[in-house]
């Protein structure tokens, strides 16, 4: 699944001191990374997002825990809250925004060797591709196809009314 699991060094502090104010204390800044509350990377799938979460649910809900209550009900919020966020598209890429993670500049190539680094117009360490950097999506090649069609069309339909009416070409 990625990195190792943040969680199990919190059980492990909580059984070595009983001091639960650093328990929390850990916990809260493990929560501030939802990708490492659940043990992924930010590139996790969402299907890898979900199997982190059911295990983790299970471990830590309040019913099935050997956790005091306290503890477990807060890292069972920690954990919904961070599965709603990472689950959810959009809240997914806000949050990652926030974090200053972004999947386009990971698979964004590098600059080609043989041009200088100002030469493509544009900053070479730009987290974006500009649209003529990027293949296009089926959905746009579909779209490309119908305007393509329905100007053939209207053009074969006007030099067929044309030749109809007997007007010169």
């Amino acid at each position: 699944m990625g990195r190792p699991n943040h969680s199990l060094s919190a059980v492990t502090q909580h059984r070595a001191q009983p001091n639960s104010q650093t328990l929390q204390h850990h916990l809260a800044a493990v929560a501030k990374d939802y990708y490492g509350l659940l043990g992924l990377h930010p590139s996790a799938s969402v299907i890898e997002i979900r199997q982190a979460y059911r295990q983790l649910s299970k471990r830590y809900h309040p019913d099935t825990t050997t956790l005091p209550p306290h503890i477990a009900k807060g890292k069972f919020q920690q954990l919904n809250e961070a599965y709603a966020t990472l689950s959810n598209p959009d809240r997914r890429a806000t949050y990652d925004l926030n974090i200053r993670y972004s999947r386009i500049s990971v698979m964004q190539p590098g600059p080609p060797l043989n041009r200088s680094p100002g030469a493509s117009g544009h900053s070479p360490n730009h987290a974006y591709l500009d649209p003529i950097d990027r293949p296009l999506s089926p959905g746009e090649l579909f779209a490309l196809l119908l305007m393509g069609a329905s100007l053939l069309g209207c053009l074969l339909l006007a030099i067929g009314i044309a030749i109809w009416r007997g007007d010169p070409l």
